[in-house]
């Protein structure tokens, strides 16, 4: 099955802070994920408003599915990431209540976009912003 898919403008860092942190302020808007495990805290947000002391993976190119997938659908997300798998592209995973999101390294965008091609995935330019 294709799906269609957008790249997010901008770049994308996936952070890590103390599991009882308080959800900071340099978040930024548009595509935002956060969650809190026993462990840590994990935030997902544009690469730009997080300080360099923060603990952070940078320089990830976003993807957003274009959902929403009724919760009945089942390997629409393994869909999408066989391919980038067979191109040993390394992948950030996330889904939302109506879609799933992508993150990949910037460097590997154009990989991960052939990748994507050649199995029928379809790239919509129509609207990049999250």
């Amino acid at each position: 099955m294709g799906l269609a898919f957008r790249v997010c403008d901008g770049r994308w860092a996936v952070c890590r802070l103390a599991p009882d942190a308080e959800i900071p302020s340099w978040l930024g808007t548009g595509f935002v994920s956060i969650t809190r495990t026993p462990h840590e805290l994990s935030i997902v947000c544009p690469e730009q408003g997080v300080p360099a002391e923060v603990q952070a993976e940078r320089a990830w190119a976003c993807l957003q599915l274009q959902g929403p997938f009724a919760f009945t659908l089942t390997g629409v997300l393994a869909s999408f990431l066989a391919p980038l798998a067979a191109a040993r592209v390394p992948i950030f995973a996330l889904s939302t209540y109506d879609t799933d999101w992508v993150l990949i390294p910037g460097s590997r965008l154009d990989d991960a976009l052939s990748a994507l091609a050649a199995a029928g995935h379809l790239r919509d330019t129509s609207s990049t912003t999250p």
